[in-house]
């Protein structure tokens, strides 16, 4: 038992004078020599296993601390890069050519405005075909992202469509006067610059629609052609043979073939030919044309979605953008397009939908349906899908400021001494009458009531020249949220919106409030039936031409 014992102290006193000598020659910077009792039997020749625990182990944490702040520095730096190469490529447009009696700001949902110019300055004439430096909306749609983040519209507005294009602001810094009848794509030209008038358009819409717009964004043909190739081509469904004659009519012969019949992949240059295409399929309208831009954008959304939302892969895209990208400040730098673009991620393709206004040739130009259209924007107003239910999925949610079955009280006015020239901006009969007389019996002089020049308006107007603003004011009293807009008149034009029609603004005989009209109706079914959504089939609900 002793010699036991005593054996095995001597061994445990072996070990720790080894490592006693291990410790001491470490502090040396020497270690002990090979098949000593403190060194290694392997004849390394290294520091003992618990010596591992001191300062060497502590400099390869440091090292690795140091590669891993290097490497964060770097990312951040390069991120950083990245920002403000985007943030250089970005152009804004001023903010100041925006109506000053714009919609109510709606917290139902963001309506975003979606312009494609034509112009051909700069790079854009190695893209298109044709010359002139003037820009003009070539394609415009409205966007309208629901408050639920999982559903999204958007609204093609025929570039030839008859409207009103509301006073705008010309590069001298004076505001034109309102024009009737007018192309919807020449509201982009007002001014005649190279980059257009973003904020006109925007105005009009606003002015057409009745609902606010939050953001506006202007791509050109060289931008549209990079971002097609940043996510290396988009699938397109082409009905049949399609020729260089088709693509450039002016060619003057059938020339070669540019694209087969059925399903295939462009970017660029083609892409740009595909969703400008109009002759040589089917009846060559403008509307047909639509309906293929409306396919593309869902084929380019499928082909974004399947790279990934994730700014790896938007980073390129982004790069290509914003170098032929023109917004407002709002949108005016990389990190809120980038974010704009990630807080879309989460909607399902199928709940991303396209739609066309409804429309109806009038001549060689289109005219918006009426009712059919105001049911469209009453729809989108009050955040529903276009099948009438909330975007929810049936729960309540914040909802937009719609016309409502109660209208606002108007104020009681004595008109006398005012003149006001009555127009009936709508298609509903008899407006201009029954205002006219109830404006008579509050004293207003009526020196005229008959049927405005377009009937388009969404809200009502009032237009006065600069020696009648208290008689517009006191007019504006009538008629809770019309627009007071100052012309070159030499009186006061009332212009009827449909707001009027529906009952939720204006008095009626003797100044009590106007008689609550009925609630907006849901779209049309066959208007509704019409969109397609990003999930769709590229070569399905490609119905080139069919019009109301």
């Amino acid at each position: 038992m002793t010699g036991s014992h005593g054996q095995r102290a001597g061994v445990h006193d072996a070990r720790e004078g080894g490592r006693a000598a291990a410790r001491q020659a470490a502090r040396r910077g020497r270690v002990p020599a090979q098949g000593g009792s403190g060194g290694r039997m392997d004849g390394s020749g290294g520091p003992g296993r618990r010596d591992a625990r001191g300062r060497p182990k502590r400099t390869r944490k440091r090292f690795a601390l140091a590669v891993t702040a290097s490497v964060v520095v770097l990312v951040v730096a390069a991120v950083g890069a990245i920002y403000l190469k985007l943030n250089g490529n970005i152009s804004t447009f001023d903010a100041n050519g925006l109506s000053k009696n714009r919609p109510a700001d709606s917290s139902a949902g963001q309506n975003i405005l979606l312009i494609g110019s034509d112009s051909r300055a700069g790079d854009n004439s190695d893209f298109a075909g044709g010359t002139g430096d003037i820009g003009r909306s070539d394609t415009t749609i409205l966007l309208h992202v629901y408050s639920d983040n999982k559903h999204a519209v958007g609204v093609s507005i025929p570039r030839d469509a008859l409207v009103t294009v509301p006073p705008c602001l010309l590069p001298n810094g004076q505001w034109t006067q309102p024009a009737y009848n007018q192309m919807f794509n020449s509201a982009f030209s007002v001014g005649n610059t190279v980059k257009g008038n973003p904020a006109c358009t925007q105005n009009t819409v606003e002015q057409l629609t009745g609902m606010r717009v939050d953001h506006t964004m202007v791509v050109n043909f060289a931008g549209f052609a990079a971002m097609t190739d940043a996510v290396h081509g988009v699938q397109v469904c082409v009905p049949n043979d399609i020729y260089q004659g088709d693509v450039n009519p002016n060619l003057g012969y059938k020339g070669n073939l540019v694209f087969a019949k059925g399903l295939q992949t462009v970017s660029g240059t083609k892409a740009l030919d595909y969703v400008r295409l109009r002759h040589g399929i089917g009846d060559g309208s403008d509307i047909g044309r639509m309906q293929r831009q409306q396919a593309f954008l869902s084929s380019l959304i499928k082909k974004v979605e399947a790279q990934g939302l994730n700014p790896t892969s938007l980073l390129p895209l982004a790069n290509a953008a914003t170098k032929s990208l023109t917004v407002d400040p709002g949108l005016g730098s990389a990190e809120k397009l980038i974010s704009f673009a990630m807080s879309l991620k989460g909607i399902d393709l199928k709940n991303i939908q396209f739609i066309t206004t409804p429309w109806k040739y009038v001549g060689a130009r289109v005219d918006l349906v009426h009712p059919d259209v105001d049911a469209l924007w009453a729809t989108l107003r009050a955040d529903r899908t276009l099948d009438g239910k909330e975007a929810g999925g049936g729960k309540k949610g914040k909802q937009a400021p719609a016309p409502s079955s109660a209208p606002p009280t108007a104020a009681s006015v004595n008109g006398a001494g005012i003149s006001v020239a009555v127009y009936n901006g709508t298609t509903a009969g008899g407006l201009a009458a029954k205002a006219a007389q109830a404006l008579q019996a509050d004293g207003f002089t009526v020196t005229g009531a008959t049927t405005a020049a377009q009937q388009d308006h969404q809200v009502t107007l009032i237009e006065y020249g600069s020696a009648h603003l208290q008689g517009a004011q006191a007019l504006a009293k009538l008629f809770p949220g019309a627009q007071l807009e100052p012309t070159a008149t030499s009186g006061i034009n009332l212009v009827l919106g449909r707001d009027y029609a529906n009952g939720t603004t204006g008095p009626s005989v003797g100044g009590a409030p106007a008689a609550a009209g009925p609630t907006p109706s849901v779209l049309p079914s066959k208007d509704a039936g019409s969109a397609r959504s990003a999930a769709d089939n590229p070569c399905s609900n490609l119905s080139y031409g069919a019009g109301g």
